[in-house]
């Protein structure tokens, strides 16, 4: 009996390991990755990045995943620990943490994307999967990779990689895709000045999205491949997909939500303008990422906090918040709040005024302090009559200031003490 296309679907993604490339210290985010990998950057008032790729795996039906981490891994470990570590083992399925620990001759840390696969390849080889999914760790998107994985067994495929259309002019950001009618890819490249159209639309471009599907035997034999080259850099994107073009079959597999036309929804936050934008996003009444979507759920793990709270009810002296996302734990004493994001546990007391900001957890605006157009990092304390975001050049004397203008505060920019676990 032939499989019907849900059940095929079904099927191969309890055969899928997806491994997370969550390694990266993404320095673009300035002082925000400072102390934490960017997959561990607190993101839409109580998640961090790595919840969206790790809940598309789980929602999509894969429920054997495991993360590569590296750089200033350990708030990333641990909320991995707390949040997803409630799998159920006996039913073969996991999240499993793989840290760079020299598993391969005397090389400790991962080199690039494909070293990072290749260094665990002895444990991959023990959990005997059919298809291996690889996904960056550090964008923000809600996606369906059954879909995915079923068009590469149709294809034939030794390779697919998601991908998202892009206008030509924003593709120079990116790995670039150039593709026949097919969908077979003829050329792929790094942020090139010159991005291949596609076929149908010279006006677009497709752009890596750093999502691959491999059949795990053909993956072990090119890695291996990659690690015995003494002049490949070992990265999927710079080495190894380039080499497969010319030799086997890789297939472009264009990211689509089904029944819509328009793009959905895929952001690398990668930028401080760009995380700030993203998160702002969030608040609009019909945002394109819906994170009130009950048939797709992001799951996290979050302390069990109180509601928010906002207090007094006076003239000049009203706690309240206008359009505005207001997490558990935060307390608004008599400020206005307006066009924000808070995570959990801030506290703004009397007389302040926020607006369009981003404020990570454990964050205190103190009485009568000003901020507009900013990214507070957690555990900030902002003095009492401080303006952040009014005068820039004064800002940029203190703190750090994106291109558009968003003001970055981080705890050590206020001579304050930084808590350990980030």
């Amino acid at each position: 009996m032939v499989d019907s296309p849900k059940r095929l679907v079904s099927r191969i993604t309890r055969d899928t390991l997806a491994l997370v490339l969550a390694g990266g210290r993404g320095s673009r985010l300035r002082q925000l990755t400072d102390w934490r990998a960017k997959p561990a950057v607190p993101f839409g008032g109580k998640f961090r990045i790595i919840d969206f790729p790790l809940s598309n795996c789980v929602n999509s039906g894969i429920r054997r995943m495991g993360v590569l981490t590296q750089y200033k891994a350990h708030s990333l470990i641990k909320h991995v620990q707390l949040g997803w570590g409630g799998n159920h083992v006996a039913r073969g399925e996991f999240v499993e943490l793989l840290p760079a620990q020299q598993r391969m001759n005397d090389q400790s840390w991962y080199s690039g994307t494909a070293d990072a696969v290749y260094q665990n390849i002895d444990i991959l080889r023990a959990h005997e999967s059919e298809y291996t999914l690889i996904l960056a760790g550090d964008h923000v998107y809600k996606m369906d990779y059954g879909p995915m994985i079923a068009y590469h067994v149709e294809k034939g495929a030794d390779l697919t990689i998601g991908c998202i259309e892009v206008p030509v002019e924003q593709a120079r950001a990116f790995g670039v895709m150039g593709i026949d009618r097919e969908g077979r890819i003829e050329s792929f490249v790094e942020k090139p000045d010159d991005p291949p159209r596609m076929p149908s639309s010279p006006d677009t471009s497709l752009a890596s999205m750093g999502i691959y599907v491999f059949r795990t035997d053909f993956l072990f034999e090119q890695l291996i491949l990659d690690a015995d080259d003494p002049d490949s850099e070992h990265d999927f994107g710079k080495n190894v997909i380039p080499r497969l073009i010319e030799e086997h079959q890789v297939y472009a597999y264009p990211f689509r939500e089904p029944g819509l036309t328009d793009q959905p929804y895929w952001r690398d936050v990668g930028t401080i303008d760009a995380y700030w934008s993203a998160n702002l996003e969030l608040i609009g009444v019909q945002p394109d990422l819906n994170l009130y979507d009950t048939d797709w759920p992001i799951w996290t793990y979050q302390e069990q906090l109180p509601p928010a709270k906002f207090v007094f009810d006076e003239d000049g002296r009203r706690g309240m918040a206008i359009d505005s996302m207001v997490s558990g734990g935060c307390i608004i004493s008599g400020a206005v709040v307006r066009h924000s994001l808070l995570f959990s546990n801030v506290m703004v007391r009397e007389q302040a005024y926020v607006e369009d900001a981003v404020i990570l957890p454990n964050v205190q605006v103190g009485e009568g302090a000003e901020v507009r157009r900013a990214v507070i990092d957690k555990g900030c304390l902002i003095p009492p009559g401080m303006q952040i975001g009014v005068d820039l050049e004064a800002d940029r004397e203190r703190f750090e200031v994106s291109p558009e203008g968003v003001v970055l505060v981080t705890p050590q920019m206020l001579g304050q003490k930084l808590h350990m676990v980030r």
